[in-house]
């Protein structure tokens, strides 16, 4: 059998990137292989067409660290031909060959039935990012931000989990106030439910150990600075969920946040989340995530030979929301 692919081959100090066919020797060791129906762009498969990125841990990689379809085989009961399954997580489009690719085999672990309410290529445009989201809002949930208890911070919110997040915060009744960069994304975000939107130089350091309280919670994609700001503005008891360092690594905060206002720094990994867990958040995301909304954010669909300049433009920021890819799509 053939199968195509997106591949990323390290060599020396390149990595070249190409579409080929390969044959069932190439797949990977799991139990359930799946027939990939729709996949999506992320930032992270952006980052292993990089020289000398740590990201990708094998070479060639098929990358893709999202991807859904149906099942083909299964040497697993739980998971019979034809059941529409999606994968996301663990080693996958990272060790493990992901979904750019018609063909994926992956571990019967890894693999969560496709909820009721969702396509496959809705559960795609959903992927990681908006797991991330609502996996974010949940731990906001638990720790006690609730509707209705003042506005809710979203960071980054013209990327990816930025929009899933302000999103399903709006759907469930949170007043979100959106921060970007980018002046051109304000419209979008309050089309997705964004009662204000702020630009970045609202969250710039004032020098001050504390800052005036202002937000109930905040979902942080970004980190440093920007999340050292959003601490030092929580309301008392408030907490921040955060997942993102594209504004880098450290973190430069002091403990005053936490011990005067009683504030809450909640990590949300999408990576490792248990796959119990996983499968109940996503069992969850019809309701917070429904189909109209999330086409909002759908930028473009491409075929596996269009992926090289999406991959690029993800890496100079110029994609907004989510581009899908359909690995089987007319070559």
């Amino acid at each position: 059998m053939t199968w195509h692919a997106f591949t990323a081959t390290r060599t020396d100090d390149t990595v070249h990137t190409a579409v080929e066919d390969l044959d069932d020797a190439e797949l990977p060791d799991g139990e359930v292989l799946v027939a990939v129906e729709w996949s999506a762009v992320n930032y992270k498969d952006a980052m292993v067409t990089l020289p000398g990125n740590r990201v990708a841990r094998r070479s060639p990689l098929v990358p893709g660290v999202d991807l859904a379809g149906h099942v083909l085989e299964s040497t697993d009961p739980r998971f019979e031909p034809g059941t529409s399954v999606l994968v996301h997580g663990y080693d996958l489009g990272i060790a493990h060959h992901g979904g750019f690719a018609t063909l994926a085999r992956v571990p019967a672990a890894w693999v969560v039935p496709l909820p009721q309410g969702l396509t496959t290529r809705h559960a795609a445009a959903i992927g990681t990012a908006g797991f991330t989201a609502v996996l974010s809002l949940d731990k906001l949930r638990r720790a006690g931000v609730d509707p209705g208890d003042g506005p809710v911070l979203v960071t980054g919110a013209s990327g990816g989990v930025g929009s899933m997040a302000v999103a399903a915060l709006a759907g469930q009744g949170y007043e979100v106030v959106a921060s970007t960069g980018k002046t051109a994304e304000h419209d979008y975000l309050r089309a997705l439910g964004a009662t204000e939107v702020i630009g970045r130089d609202a969250l710039a350091d004032t020098g001050r150990t504390l800052s005036a309280e202002r937000w109930a919670g905040a979902v942080d994609c970004v980190g440093g600075e920007t999340l050292a700001a959003v601490l030092r503005a929580l309301r008392y008891g408030g907490a921040v969920a955060a997942s993102g360092l594209t504004g880098g690594a450290n973190l430069p905060t002091t403990v005053y946040p936490f011990i005067i206002r009683a504030v809450s720094l909640l990590g949300v990994d999408s990576v490792q989340t248990p796959i119990e867990e996983r499968r109940r958040v996503w069992a969850s995301i019809p309701q917070q995530l429904p189909a109209s909304t999330v086409d909002a954010m759908v930028a473009a669909e491409v075929g596996l030979d269009e992926l090289r300049g999406v991959l690029d433009d993800v890496l100079h920021a110029r994609v907004r929301g989510r581009v899908l890819v359909q690995p089987a799509a007319a070559r």
